[in-house]
């Protein structure tokens, strides 16, 4: 066996369970002692999918047409089950979950819903496996789910354990699964069936049987229906690790409070302190940061945050969420807060001058995190330069701070400001292929009174579609002394259209 510690949860009522606390929450609860069922569409019509205790006590089956649980029952009440919304519960409770550990997956079997959690190293902060287990149980119990739990060094171990155990069962050793059913083995039906026949009816009774026989008998067999593979799982010569849709972070600090809080702005800064610490002991800044609040009725609520720099600075750090804690859906309210370094850079110590000067770069990055917090990170960037003749193209938008490139100065004058995209003017000419004489730009005639160009740049043929045609750049300044830049969007007899197209491009100084 391995040295790790897995927790298998086990919801066999779950999907009635859901259905009767969605009912509670608006207020449309039927009685207790009335049979109800979830039903869904099987080949000869609908089937029971889920049923309450007093349905089972009427002897409503999970499996059975509706038509002849209602002809044994006809007091039944039956609704429609919600799979999909079964699946996205079942997955919000995993992260809900990981209030004891990081690693956290949604468990779906032919069975029922459950959770898998790797716990291994945490269970002494719940004080031991047992207390773990227990608080576990009861803050299931307190969201409305009934629970069977087992922690064993494998994942099939501990799911065997969870279904066909003894309650909270903890693994001791290989004998703890020798008197349980090949069915907690996640064995399908027919293998079941068939293991039965042949008299192995036990874990312990098919363990004894020689492998080269199981490795005939199965040797094409899928994993749900090999018997030799799943024997390997449940002894952990077969790795079945758990792997969330996200790794944890290697920097979290938790709150962990004894009474439903709605507002976590006193323990943000004792947060971000511990998150602090954690980075320097590890010469690392943060990146991105999340806030995690895990509400009491099972639901998760988060806010994230990013940073120009890498950073350490527990007071910068909790600014940062200042005005996106109002963003948070208590509910019912929260006990459990986390803070996590998701996304981390190397930051070491700096010795600062002797002068005792500011430090400029850091200034502008906590600028530029103040900026983006109040306006988005889309408002906040600079430009850069880009490889292009085509003056829109020359031009790129990044990070606020980004280095800069090494790039050549451009050679020819280009304005200040570019019109994007280019707007389209009526000109006078003076001759065919000259500078216009005057133009109509926004309802405004403007005479030209001295002009400087052309400045032609070609299309990029690598880029551009076929038939693109050349451009002609005039500098303008009209009689007012404003001056802008026009091109000619192609030439007479081209080939590439009709007549030239005149545009305004951009406004000098």
């Amino acid at each position: 066996m391995t040295g790790r510690r897995i927790v298998s949860i086990w919801f066999p009522q779950f999907p009635m369970e859901r259905k009767q606390r969605q009912d509670d929450r608006l207020g449309n609860s039927l009685p207790d002692d009335l049979p109800q069922a979830l039903m869904v569409e099987g080949a000869h019509g609908p089937t029971i999918h889920a049923t309450n205790r007093a349905a089972q006590q009427a002897g409503v089956t999970p499996g059975a047409r509706v038509t002849d649980m209602r002809a044994l029952c006809p007091s039944l009440h039956t609704d429609y089950a919600d799979l999909a919304g079964d699946q996205a519960a079942t997955d919000r409770l995993a992260l809900w979950a990981q209030r004891w550990c990081p690693w956290t997956v949604a468990d779906r079997t032919a069975d029922g819903h459950g959770l898998i959690l790797d716990t291994t190293g945490a269970d002494h902060l719940w004080g031991g496996e047992a207390a773990m287990l227990a608080d576990i149980e009861a803050s299931l119990s307190g969201l409305g789910f009934s629970a069977r739990l087992a922690l064993a060094p494998t994942w099939g171990a501990a799911w065997a354990l969870a279904r066909f155990g003894p309650v909270r069962a903890i693994w001791r050793d290989e004998r703890d699964l020798a008197g349980l059913p090949v069915a907690a083995l996640r064995l399908g039906a027919d293998t079941v069936l068939l293991l039965n026949r042949l008299g192995l009816k036990t874990i312990g009774a098919l363990s004894a049987v020689p492998r080269l026989s199981l490795a005939r008998r199965f040797l094409r067999a899928e994993l749900a229906d090999n018997p030799l593979l799943r024997l390997d799982q449940v002894t952990g010569h077969l790795p079945e690790p758990v792997s969330p849709a996200f790794a944890p972070p290697a920097f979290r600090a938790d709150a962990r409070l004894a009474e439903p809080i709605f507002d976590p702005t006193h323990h943000l800064p004792g947060l971000c302190e511990d998150l602090s610490t954690q980075l320097a002991a590890q010469d690392q800044g943060a990146r991105r940061v999340r806030l995690t609040v895990y509400r009491t009725d099972g639901e998760v609520s988060r806010i994230e945050v990013a940073t120009a720099a890498p950073s350490r600075d527990a007071d910068h750090l909790a600014f940062l969420f200042r005005d996106r804690l109002e963003r948070i859906d208590p509910g019912f309210g929260f006990d459990l807060i986390s803070l996590e370094a998701t996304t981390t850079e190397r930051l070491g110590k700096a010795q600062t001058t002797l002068a005792g000067e500011r430090d400029e770069v850091l200034d502008l990055s906590r600028l530029v995190d103040r900026l983006t917090v109040r306006f988005g990170a889309p408002a906040i960037t600079r430009p850069l330069p880009r490889a292009s003749h085509i003056p829109e193209r020359a031009e790129r938008r990044a990070a606020p701070l980004t280095p800069l490139p090494e790039q050549p100065a451009p050679q020819a004058e280009r304005p200040l400001r570019l019109l994007d995209p280019a707007e389209e003017i009526r000109v006078l000419y003076a001759v065919p292929e000259g500078p216009p004489a005057q133009f109509l730009w926004r309802r405004r005639t403007h005479r030209v009174a001295r002009y400087q160009g052309p400045e032609r740049i070609a299309p990029e043929w690598w880029r551009d579609m076929p038939g693109t045609r050349l451009r002609d750049y005039f500098r303008i300044e009209d009689e007012t002394g404003r001056r802008f830049w026009l091109y000619r969007e192609g030439l007479h007899d081209d080939g590439r259209g009709g007549a030239p197209r005149w545009f305004l491009h951009g406004m000098f100084a």
